[in-house]
């Protein structure tokens, strides 16, 4: 393990439960800013640009992996847990970022992943060359094969980004070998928790960026890590590859899972006792239904989970007040808050999906519901996270060329509906061409991933210089959610509306209204609001449009 630093300069006044209503910013590393040229983002990018971010008015960052990585999944396969890729910077530049936002009041969360590692991570390079009924083996779930001669996978487990979910490999004698499980790619091999040293390992990892002083951790799959001790068939090994985010029960939220957070809380607890500050760990739990959900976010688990329901409901009032009920009757009720998100690094960006019917991305629509949504979102009782180039007003970008494509969701099954990389495209910062501001330095050095010609409509500086930006909007809620005192507390209560309108009350006065349908509908408070989506000037809310206002209810 390399040394953690004595000390990050200054540090943050201590604030219990910083997390419960904060609203943090996802910096996806590869594609946020490049400062060296080479057309893939990095943390000195990051570094330039959180006085944007503290501008914008976050209170924090989640960094995407920038661990060593052959990058087969952008980082998501890690070589190395304690370390920075080369390609992204080194850990000086790091510590220089963690010291940078803590000058701007900005927590750092990262992000780490449990579950699996790299096929090129020392553990696995020694796991291949030892052998059969190795200890090093035993770190990951290796098993022999069916059949006569072991030339079948040891079960029917698919994996969920495509093909099967083992890969047989060759033995250090050229003889062909054991089974490895894999529940993405054979890129990454998936870790064995049920073996001590798993546990042992991830608490240094834990310590080592604590001692850094980072605010905390998103976990990668939290729902993962304990596979059914006797790895039995799946009795539907197809629903992995059906849907990304279905689960294969036998392989996802086994009860030994639980342990796990217990004692990672456990380690964060250790450093809040020395300072009052709380070390955040926020899950990826992709679980049925918010009662299952729950389960993670008790007092000695994880503080919060991701509630994925908004980032996947319909554009439907109906659908949309189920999933909030369901999350403050559910979450709320566990002593946390629910944990709101409308994109990320993993799905179809907002503005896309509520465009509806093929067709329509042009007229507008998805933007205006895009901007409806993210102040339902932000007026919600919780924490809130956005991902980068949510506040631009973003589209996904559909057409990239295939020769382009590095998901390896593509690489895996050549079927484009599923790939990511269209909400990954490198931001906009500025100018009227590619690469927009993004990198610079080498002269004609290109992104990553191509930027298409319209996304200078969407670029930082023209965003922050048109008063009607979603830029703007995001900014002035931020403001609001900080200075108002209704938007403090965790109560709501629903009120009366029309059909197609949600609407309802935070605290003693701040009413949020949202009408999911085309038509104008009566506004439930008379006069102007304090802050809406879109022109709202009568009283009438119009069609596609959310607001605010502050009212006494006793007079509406």
């Amino acid at each position: 393990m390399l040394a953690a630093p004595a000390g990050n300069g200054l540090s943050l006044r201590p604030t219990d439960d910083w997390w419960r209503d904060a609203v943090i910013y996802q910096v996806y590393v590869r594609s946020f800013l490049d400062s060296t040229g080479d057309g893939i983002g990095d943390l000195h990018g990051v570094r330039q640009g959180l006085p944007y971010l503290k501008k914008l008015g976050v209170d924090g960052v989640w960094l995407s992996p920038f661990y060593p990585s052959p990058q087969h999944d952008h980082g998501y396969d890690v070589a190395d847990y304690c370390d920075v890729d080369p390609v992204y910077g080194d850990l000086d530049t790091f510590d220089r970022l963690v010291t940078d936002a803590r000058r701007l009041g900005m927590r750092i969360l990262l992000d780490i992943v449990p579950n699996h590692c790299s096929s090129e991570h020392p553990w696995f390079r020694k796991a291949l060359t030892d052998g059969p009924g190795s200890a090093s083996r035993a770190r990951f779930h290796f098993a022999d094969g069916r059949g006569e001669h072991g030339e079948l996978p040891p079960n029917n487990w698919r994996a969920m980004f495509g093909g099967p979910a083992w890969s047989r490999i060759t033995e250090p004698d050229g003889a062909p070998g054991q089974w490895y499980l894999h529940l993405f790619t054979p890129a990454q091999p998936d870790l064995n928790w049920r073996n001590p040293a798993t546990a042992e390992a991830f608490d240094e990892v834990l310590r080592f960026w604590l001692d850094r002083g980072i605010d905390g951790f998103r976990i990668d799959v939290a729902a993962g890590l304990f596979k059914h001790p006797a790895l039995p068939d799946s009795p539907d090994p197809q629903a992995d590859e059906r849907a990304r985010d279905s689960v294969n029960p036998l392989a996802w939220n086994q009860p030994e899972v639980h342990d796990v957070w217990r004692r990672w809380r456990a380690v964060c607890e250790e450093y809040t006792a020395r300072d009052g500050h709380d070390r955040l760990l926020v899950g990826e739990v992709s679980v049925p239904t918010a009662r299952e959900h729950a389960r993670y976010i008790r007092p000695d688990e994880l503080h919060q989970a991701f509630f994925f329901d908004l980032l996947s409901a319909p554009w439907d009032a109906d659908a949309f007040r189920k999933s909030i009920s369901e999350a403050m009757r559910d979450i709320a009720g566990t002593g946390s808050t629910t944990t709101w998100v409308l994109n990320n690094h993993d799905q179809v960006r907002s503005v896309t999906r509520y465009a509806g019917e093929p067709g329509n991305e042009g007229t507008g629509l998805g933007s205006e519901r895009a901007r409806a949504a993210a102040l339902l979102m932000l007026a919600l009782p919780g924490s809130a996270y956005v991902y980068q180039g949510e506040e631009l007003g973003l589209p996904e970008v559909l057409d990239l060329p295939d020769d382009t494509l590095t998901d390896p969701i593509f690489r895996a099954t050549g079927n484009r509906s599923r790939v990511r990389d269209g909400c990954r495209v490198p931001l906009p910062w500025s100018g009227h061409a590619s690469p927009f501001g993004f990198t610079s330095g080498i002269e004609g050095a290109r992104p990553w991933l191509p930027q298409p010609e319209w996304f200078a409509e969407h670029a930082t500086d023209r965003a922050q210089a048109d008063p009607g930006s979603f830029w703007h909007l995001y900014r002035e809620a931020l403001h609001l959610r900080r200075g108002l005192p209704q938007l403090g507390g965790g109560e709501l209560r629903w009120l009366d509306s029309p059909p197609g309108v949600l609407a309802f009350v935070r605290g003693d006065g701040l009413v949020c209204a949202i009408n999911f349908t085309t038509s104008p509908a009566p506004a439930p408070v008379t006069g102007p609001p304090l802050l809406a989506s879109g022109p709202c000037p009568g009283p009438e809310l119009p069609g596609s449009t959310a607001a605010w206002w502050i009212s006494d209810l006793s007079t509406t």
